[in-house]
């Protein structure tokens, strides 16, 4: 139902000429009925929307993701990192989630049809991935695990391509170079013909990325002096990995703690303003004052021997006044609801992290074994969900691609393609024996397969299966019966046959 016009109608013309007051009374009438009608409209809007006391001071945008990162991520990259060099919480969240999201390492697995071709490619991947790294500090795995660090704690990752060079002389000439995101010339905004440039990033005409500008060294690096390169030059899209979340239609990535920077900095101020505090209350033991001046403040009254005021307090001070007859000792305050106010806001500042508050703290105080469960669970959804489409499409997957790739051009395989599945670390069990024993279940049910448990665990099911088909050969060879070979020990510990080439039959009864 729409308000209708509220401006004065004949009859009320009318009724003004004999009767003003009465016309002045019907008109206020209908305004207040239009008034109302106004606000049950209103009701029915989103009550966030609304205007009122309530919203002062509540500044919103619709700008685009970009152009609010543009503004921004810099500071916010900053600032993240300060806290995370300096604040023990946010340190303490980046390396949960970063031992979340990575732990010992996101595992391939060529996948082709080839079993002789998967086998050749895991070996050179194995030998290749000890020397990934361009700098010589680290292997793919510490490569995987700095490039997630810098993207939880900046935003986003950089890694380029480097073929030849310190590579030579190794089957696959390649190597990875990380970059943190400051090395994106993000100051660079223009149009190049049909292409256009923004914050260092080159899109093509149909808006794919064509191209990177970047700096060739660190623009913050102050050690080298006159000699920093602070042109940036261009790089190829198809050379440069860019890994970041997208939470809304963007091309730039913000640190996963931008919700919580200011309640980490707040926090820690207020530690550091408690602290100094109780030091301030406990440098003061005591006073003597004169029996006469009950109300006699410290700075202006108190003074040493010499006649000198006391100017600062100093741990375990006694303070003497002119003609002190008597003593009084100084009585800290109490601080009361601190621990339960701290821990609120440790909770906020999990949230915002979306890392597990015991995660966080280490405190379990106030968890069970049930509700520590399902908290996990949750967690454990929200990380498969980064590693599988984040980190391992962004990062792992290019970097795969860049692998083969080289392989193929020096020679070490005939392929310029090879599939290939990726095997994320499995997470800690709370409760091994039933989850061991729901897997189980899950194998013998046929919901899954014995290779996808085996990979569940971050291991290679070929590569395990060929280990212990050698370790069970060397066993019969010795003559060694053990627990762990179903092939002769049933689950209940009775050994089924003692021959584990002999065929079951005549009294010799199946495994449970």
């Amino acid at each position: 139902m729409m308000a209708q016009k509220t401006g004065a109608g004949l009859i009320t013309k009318v009724i003004a000429t004999v009767a003003p007051r009465w016309a002045a009374q019907r008109m206020a009438s209908r305004l207040a009925i239009s008034r109302l009608e106004e606000l049950m409209l209103e009701q029915r809007d989103y009550y966030g929307a609304g205007r009122g006391r309530g919203a002062d001071g509540w500044r919103a945008t619709n700008a685009s993701a970009d152009s609010e990162i543009a503004k921004g991520g810099p500071l916010l990259r900053a600032r993240m990192r300060d806290l995370v060099r300096n604040n023990p919480i946010a340190a303490a969240a980046v390396q949960v989630l970063v031992s979340s999201l990575v732990g010992a390492g996101i595992r391939p697995r060529a996948a082709s049809s080839d079993p002789a071709l998967n086998r050749w490619v895991d070996t050179l991947w194995a030998d290749w991935s000890a020397h990934a790294d361009f700098d010589g500090h680290t292997d793919f795995h510490g490569l995987t695990a700095l490039a997630a660090r810098q993207m939880v704690e900046g935003g986003e990752a950089l890694a380029l391509q480097r073929l030849g060079g310190k590579a030579q002389g190794r089957r696959v000439p390649l190597r990875i170079q990380l970059r943190e995101a400051d090395h994106l010339d993000d100051a660079k905004m223009q149009s190049v013909g049909n292409r256009r440039i923004v914050q260092g990033i080159e899109y093509d005409a149909d808006g794919r990325r064509a191209a990177f500008w970047l700096y060739q060294d660190h623009p913050g690096d102050i050690l080298r002096g006159v000699g920093n390169r602070m042109e940036s030059v261009r790089v190829p899209a198809d050379q440069v990995i860019h890994m970041f979340e997208r939470q809304r239609l963007q091309n730039r990535g913000v640190p996963w703690g931008a919700p919580v920077i200011r309640s980490l900095r707040e926090i820690d101020d207020w530690q550091v303003a408690e602290l100094a505090r109780k030091k301030t209350e406990a440098c003061l033991v005591g006073m003597l004052l004169n029996a006469d001046d009950e109300t006699g403040s410290v700075a202006p009254v108190v003074t040493r021997d010499d006649g000198t005021k006391v100017e600062q307090f100093e741990p375990g001070m006694i303070a003497y006044a002119k003609g002190a007859t008597d003593i009084k000792f100084n009585q800290p305050a109490g601080s009361g609801g601190v621990y339960e106010w701290h821990r609120v806001q440790l909770h906020i500042i999990a949230s915002g992290f979306r890392v597990p508050y015991a995660l966080l703290t280490g405190d379990l105080s106030q968890a069970n074994f049930s509700s520590s469960r399902v908290g996990l669970n949750e967690y454990r959804r929200m990380i498969d969900m980064m590693q599988w489409q984040v980190l391992i499409p962004m990062f792992c997957q290019p970097i795969w691609d860049w692998f083969i790739a080289a392989a193929n051009l020096s020679g070490a395989i005939n392929t310029p393609r090879v599939a290939v599945e990726w095997a994320p670390p499995s997470f800690e069990s709370v409760n091994p024996l039933q989850d061991a024993q729901a897997d189980l279940l899950d194998v013998r049910s046929g919901f899954r397969t014995l290779p996808q448990m085996i990979a569940k665990r971050g291991y290679d099911p070929d590569a395990n299966l060929v280990e212990q088909a050698a370790f069970l050969a060397k066993s019969d060879a010795l003559g060694l019966v053990s627990d762990a070979d179903p092939r002769r020990v049933s689950k209940g510990g009775q050994v089924q046959i003692a021959d584990p080439t002999t065929p079951l039959g005549d009294g010799a009864s199946p495994q449970n």
